[in-house]
């Protein structure tokens, strides 16, 4: 069981594949599941990773990033889309253009 005490408010749209980034370092005073965040997202890490590396479930995970993000302790980033990355023969072709350089 796990109990986070703080402000009643709603959790951050945050899912599985969000990237989290810390922009900021923990205070001396903050709770050992902040400290944890801040610490392994020195590069970006998804909420399952995050879920993962800590052993907490994904709800106890959120709450503890909403209070982060409310923060500015950290960024949450939208995962990227593969659809978006350009196309490999595309890739390839500009690759084989540089070498005939």
């Amino acid at each position: 069981m796990y109990i986070l005490t703080g402000e009643d408010s709603e959790r951050a749209p945050l899912d599985l594949v969000t990237l989290i980034v810390a922009q900021g370092e923990a205070s001396p005073m903050a709770q050992p599941e902040h400290s944890a965040v801040l610490r392994l997202c020195g590069t970006p890490l998804s909420v399952a990773e995050l879920s993962a590396y800590l052993a907490l479930p994904f709800s106890v995970v959120t709450v503890v990033l909403t209070e982060l993000l409310a923060t500015g302790l950290v960024q949450a980033r939208a995962p990227i889309v593969r659809s978006a990355l350009p196309d490999r023969s595309l890739l390839e072709a500009v690759m084989h253009g540089l070498q005939k350089l």
